[in-house]
């Protein structure tokens, strides 16, 4: 006896005027698993009762649907699938293209105005950098989010940040393993820029006589810290490319005495595991082994004051607080507990601390 169709427990339900899934959809999946007492001999009785929980503790763990939050980026929908066994794959790629939007308009932080996405003039932003993808090329891959305009293979384009114009001269896609070379693009494509290291996340690319930049992404508070350094004094080149490179990517964040070199670094990261990553990929990737003690610090701070008019040695600060700057130059504190935040907050009336930055 096989099982009736999942679509028959629906029959009779009057979808909502915005085709949403609410909550009531777990509700209704489990009473449809309950009630098939088929199931007990295809799964066994066993395998049944897990598969009725586990829809269960989804159902009560998850938020009520709502596309306009996922639209505003204040809910993520989640799938459940196997892309190994290729199990999941092509509904979750059905309901993408069901559920997501046409490109929105991103604001430009130097007006406060919205950039209208079908607007003539090219603009974009980058989000993430992967170094080292191709071993065989040492290549580094820039993905770029277009918001309006259009892409074409050899364009030129403003770097805001760096403020000048650069040649795009090829635009790569990726799907998996594959590669493709891109002639052009629109809003809302993603495309891969080769990056021979003038990129950032975070950096905005546009063309047009009014210029536009697009806000930064946020840098939250690591949460683990640790001193590296390299074992062999003869490989700080590649020690210091290394750690340039993966915190460019954003896996990392480094830190150093104010003033200092690479000499000696702190990396703070949100979990323990992304040490151990670290090590690994400067042993593989970089040939470079490292010696790595795991500090005290478990607060991190942005220091918002003037760099020019606000002296750090200045503060009254508990004795195990460090000063510190990362590669942009901008000063931090860190802190060895929360008590040692609130210390330097009541004895500095002016200091000014924020919990994120921008990269």
């Amino acid at each position: 006896m096989q099982p009736e169709p999942f679509d028959a427990c629906f029959a009779g339900v009057e979808p909502s005027e915005t085709d949403r899934v609410r909550s009531t959809f777990g509700e209704r999946f489990i009473r449809y698993f309950e009630r098939r007492p088929a199931l007990d001999e295809l799964l066994t009785p066993y395998l049944h009762q897990q598969l009725v929980d586990e829809i269960e503790l989804l159902d009560g763990a998850a938020e009520e649907f709502d596309l306009d939050k996922v639209l505003r980026g204040e809910l993520s929908p989640v799938f459940f699938g196997s892309a190994l066994t290729n199990f999941g794959v092509e509904p979750f790629l059905e309901n993408f293209l069901r559920l997501t939007s046409a490109p929105l308009a991103r604001v430009d932080s130097l007006t406060g105005e919205p950039v209208d996405p079908c607007r003539d003039e090219f603009s974009a932003f980058i989000f993430k950098i992967q170094a080292n993808m191709n071993k065989a090329h040492r290549d580094r891959i820039a993905f770029m989010r277009i918001c309006s305009g259009k892409f074409e293979r050899g364009m030129e384009a403003y770097h805001v940040q760096e403020g000048k114009n650069i040649k795009l001269a090829t635009g790569t896609q990726l799907m998996a393993q594959d590669r493709a070379i891109v002639d052009e693009a629109y809003a809302g494509d993603i495309i891969g820029l080769f990056d021979p290291g003038i990129f950032s996340i975070g950096d905005t690319l546009c063309t047009g006589k009014k210029k536009v930049q697009f806000a930064g992404i946020p840098t939250f508070s690591p949460e683990h810290f640790a001193r590296i350094e390299q074992k062999d004094t003869m490989k700080r080149k590649q020690f210091v490319k290394g750690m340039e490179q993966i915190a460019q990517e954003g896996a990392i964040q480094i830190f150093r005495e104010v003033g200092g070199g690479m000499e000696e670094v702190v990396v703070g990261v949100v979990g323990v595991l992304q040490l151990e990553v670290l090590e690994y990929r400067l042993n593989t990737e970089y040939n470079v082994e490292i010696r790595m003690q795991q500090l005290p610090f478990e607060q991190l701070r942005w220091v918002q004051n003037d760099p020019d008019t606000y002296n750090l040695r200045d503060l009254d600060l508990t004795s195990d607080t460090k000063a510190v700057e990362d590669m942009k130059g901008n000063r931090l504190l860190l802190f060895t507990s929360d008590w040692a935040v609130r210390w330097a907050e009541t004895h500095n009336e002016s200091l000014q601390l924020s919990e994120f930055g921008n990269i």
